[in-house]
């Protein structure tokens, strides 16, 4: 598992999708 990256909800999603982190990879 990797240790969860701080990122806010409202941020763009680090995976590169362009989306919002809270609708794209946030879990």
């Amino acid at each position: 598992m990797v240790a969860p990256i701080k990122i806010g909800r409202n941020e763009p999603c680090p995976c590169g999708s362009g989306k919002k982190y809270k609708q794209c990879c946030l879990y």
